[in-house]
């Protein structure tokens, strides 16, 4: 099994130039040409891993919806006005949403239908462009199946089979703040599991498993930023264990919740 970071370092290269993405953009072409622009990223290395925000995945592929259109329920009018919040989008959340995990202090927790429990259902009204206030973006509907169109597109322009993850920005529990985590693999797998081997005195690990694409997709976020218009970037050296994942292969499953 091949560590993380095996060899001590890792290097960011977020990718400029890509244009703004709208509903039926070939993005793989797209990020394609920014690879190729960017002498940084070249030649691709079997150690890199692409790493592509949500937004733009949702956007080419028409996730979209138009908050001018949405007539709110009433509940959630009187929920958004208490919390100085767009009922609107509160609506289009609940209509997305597999089931509402907590509602309070203008916060809307749900299970989205590919599984993650997040905040707002992953509908994000920010970094629309012309379209801001009155459009948001959905989820992709299989984030696994987005990332290996971009790989596969990758493999045939360039001729080696980097990984690719979709990333979002999720909040978790007990902590402030925001990081980017993966919504969507493909080529790796998202868990290092390293339970059954020794530490570095020697001593089984009982229960260690890392969650390998959440922090290189965390790590690409810091070179990418939130208002750099900057969409994706290669994570060079992580290694991570190649093979066929899914991001299910990460949620825990509802039985294992200690706080139900």
């Amino acid at each position: 099994m091949t560590e993380t970071g095996s060899a001590g370092s890792l290097q960011v290269i977020a990718l400029d130039g890509i244009p703004e993405v709208r509903p039926g953009d070939d993005l793989a072409s797209m990020l394609v040409a920014a690879l190729q622009a960017n002498p940084e990223t070249q030649p691709l290395r079997e150690d890199d891993v692409l790493v592509v925000t949500q937004k733009v995945v949702s956007k080419a592929e028409g996730a979209l919806v138009d908050l001018t259109a949405i007539e709110p329920r009433p509940e959630l009018v009187a929920f958004a006005e208490r919390w100085d919040r767009d009922a609107r989008q509160l609506e289009v959340v609940v209509r997305e949403a597999r089931r509402v995990v907590r509602m309070e202090r203008g916060v809307l927790i749900t299970e989205t239908r590919q599984g993650f429990i997040c905040a707002n259902g992953g509908v994000d009204a920010s970094n629309m462009g012309p379209e801001s206030g009155n459009v948001v973006t959905l989820l992709p509907v299989d984030p696994d199946a987005s990332a290996a169109r971009i790989r596969a597109a990758v493999r045939l322009a360039f001729g080696v089979d980097v990984p690719v993850i979709v990333s979002d920005s999720f909040g978790r529990p007990w902590r402030w703040g925001i990081t980017d985590v993966a919504i969507g693999v493909s080529g790796m797998l998202p868990l290092d599991d390293m339970r059954g081997t020794p530490d570095a005195d020697g001593r089984i690990m009982r229960s260690t498993v890392r969650a390998t694409a959440d922090e290189i997709a965390s790590a690409a976020e810091l070179a990418l930023g939130k208002t750099g218009r900057r969409p994706a970037a290669i994570v060079r050296g992580a290694n991570p264990t190649r093979g066929e994942g899914r991001i299910a292969d990460s949620l825990m499953p509802r039985e294992f919740d200690l706080f139900p």
